[in-house]
């Protein structure tokens, strides 16, 4: 067998199967899902050969083969951690390590600047090298060189570790003088001219077909579920041209809550409820097994996380 063809992420897997002796605790141990964790078992199976792990009367049971194998995998993966890490700890105050995260606006403006704040503070040294979607591919994240993406994902490859970082219902953004307002029905909502903005997961965007309703999004698509059609004048990927446009012009914009709240004290606009139910969106933060015992990339995590819940 020629190593250079293993996916070594598969030794990792195998590793926490066999001490885990469950799927489900095996894929919450690695912060992945239970079908990427089943998808893993399964090409462990093809690798060895072997069952691996298979079903008794006392639970998941590893096989003779599987147990001749942990103790050589683990002490392979802890010689390969100690070589790749010979620094046990990391230390923020000190650090001068640049982080590329993938981040939307809509992400950058809700998250980002206060995990800017926050690095100021304990990391004076750090620096965050933010990247739009449009710069970025799969790949990038998968093999590392983009510590992670933030953003909303329709989609992610099974290999990814994924946090939700929130969960976040929609608004909608008026300028203060639009008619619309105090009258806000679905009706009106619907007789109104509106922007479009979105910009997620990977990679260079194409252009929109206002025809292609499951192509346009949340909004659209509850829309199209009511038999009913917005009229867009304008599309765009930016969550700051969206509520400027709002502003300056009789336009809405409908988007997530947290960036419409950016010019909630501002005297020239008004966020409105939307007329119908939309359902609320997830924000993500993904990142490479490659990182995921990262003692830098750990810490960074654990503080986003923390951000995202005080916020």
């Amino acid at each position: 067998m020629n190593i250079a063809k293993i996916d070594l992420n598969l030794l990792v897997y195998f590793d926490v199967l066999i001490r885990e002796r469950s799927v489900t605790k095996a894929a919450h141990q690695l912060s992945i899902t239970q079908p990427a964790m089943s998808n893993g078992l399964k090409r462990l199976r093809d690798l060895f050969n072997d069952p691996v792990l298979v079903r008794t009367s006392e639970g998941m049971t590893p096989t003779q083969r599987a147990l001749e194998l942990q103790p050589v995998v683990r002490d392979a993966l802890s010689r390969l951690e100690a070589a790749i890490q010979p620094e046990l700890d990391f230390d923020p105050a000190t650090s001068d390590r640049t982080f590329r995260i993938m981040a939307s606006d809509y992400a950058e403006s809700t998250l980002l600047l206060a995990v800017i704040g926050q690095l100021n503070i304990l990391a004076p040294n750090i620096a965050l090298d933010v990247i739009t979607p449009s710069d970025v591919t799969f790949h990038d994240v998968e093999h590392g060189k983009v510590d992670m993406a933030i953003n909303r994902f329709e989609a992610l490859p099974l290999s990814f570790h994924q946090k939700v970082l929130w969960y976040d219902s929609f608004s909608c953004v008026v300028n203060s003088d639009n008619p619309i307002v105090g009258r806000f029905t679905l009706d009106n909502y619907l007789a109104g001219q509106h922007i479009w903005v979105s910009k997620t997961g990977f990679g260079v965007g194409v252009g929109i077909d206002p025809n292609e309703v499951q192509k346009l999004g949340w909004v659209d698509v509850e829309l199209n579920k009511l038999g009913h059609k917005r009229h867009i004048r304008t599309f765009t990927r930016h969550y700051h041209v969206a509520l400027q446009l709002a502003k300056a012009q009789n336009l809405i914009a409908t988007l997530p809550s947290r960036a419409a709240r950016i010019y909630q004290d501002d005297p020239n606009v008004i966020v409105l409820d939307p007329p119908f139910d939309i359902p609320p969106i997830a924000l993500k933060m993904a990142w490479s097994a490659l990182l995921q015992h990262d003692a830098g990339h750990i810490w960074l995590r654990r503080m986003i996380m923390d951000i995202a819940n005080q916020l």
